[in-house]
């Protein structure tokens, strides 16, 4: 298997976990050694979860929980007036933030990659309309967050 399928495995599962740890609270190693010993790789009721790259769901997942205090504001700040994130459908914040986090900590992948996989884990679970959101509010903030790779026209 490719590394950008592991890592798009790794992606889905960090916003599976995230999902998880807002909805249930769930602490971070007890997640983390959930989703590697029983999901990532594995066959849960039916569903064939594919290897993923571990090292790199652990940091989207770590990384979005150290970096919260960050990450929401400026989600809050790229979502229409007057919708905050905490009104924002869980699974949705979950794909938000770990897409935010990429885009400002992971410099080594692409911002088009990074927009592209997130809106692919949208499809999976909303609408089109839905997937539209989070590809525009991605794309804001990475203009904001990647400014100088979009003045070198990437």
């Amino acid at each position: 298997m490719a590394k950008g399928e592991k890592r798009s495995a790794a992606r889905l599962a960090a916003v599976q976990a995230l999902y998880q740890m807002d909805i249930a609270g769930t602490p971070l190693p007890d997640t983390l050694a959930q989703f590697e010993s029983h999901w990532l790789g594995k066959e849960v009721d039916g569903d064939e979860y594919k290897p993923a790259e571990a090292a790199f769901f652990r940091d989207l997942v770590g990384g979005v929980l150290k970096e919260q205090r960050a990450l929401d504001p400026l989600i809050d700040d790229t979502l229409q007036a007057g919708w905050p994130l905490k009104r924002v459908e869980a699974i949705m914040r979950a794909i938000l933030r770990a897409g935010t986090f990429e885009l400002g900590k992971r410099r080594d992948v692409p911002v088009k990659v990074v927009i592209t996989e997130y809106v692919d884990i949208a499809h999976a679970f909303f609408e089109r309309d839905e997937a539209g959101m989070i590809n525009a509010v991605l794309d804001a903030i990475a203009r904001v967050v990647r400014e100088q790779d979009f003045a070198k026209g990437a």
